[in-house]
């Protein structure tokens, strides 16, 4: 399949989880039709904010227009290299010579295998 490649520029920082490899799609209509752009190829960040993100789109798909919601995908099989498991164990020590107090403490869980 012939491609071309297509340059988007954002007038912001992306989402910090975006990366190269990552698949990009569009919208123009609230979601009903959905249309793969495809893999991003470069993401540069330049001193001014924006973002430009080039990808490999196929020549028989229309390219996004100013007002299309764009949006971006990873492969279910990517991304694999958190933490495995069913067990964790967290030790929180104070060594302050003071009362302190613990505002929130956070995790990343999610289902690893079955």
């Amino acid at each position: 399949m012939d491609t071309q490649l297509i340059t988007l520029i954002f007038p912001f920082a992306l989402n910090v989880s975006a990366q190269i490899g990552d698949v990009l799609y569009y919208t123009n209509d609230g979601g009903d039709t959905i249309i793969e752009i495809g893999a991003i190829a470069s993401i540069t960040v330049a001193a001014n904010g924006y973002t430009t993100v080039t990808a490999q789109i196929p020549v028989n798909v229309t390219p996004p227009v100013n007002s299309s919601y764009i949006f971006f995908a990873k492969e279910s099989r990517a991304n694999t290299s958190n933490l495995k498991g069913y067990y964790a164990e967290v030790q929180f020590r104070n060594d302050s010579t003071t009362e302190v107090e613990l505002f929130s403490v956070g995790s990343e869980v999610f289902q690893s295998s079955k």
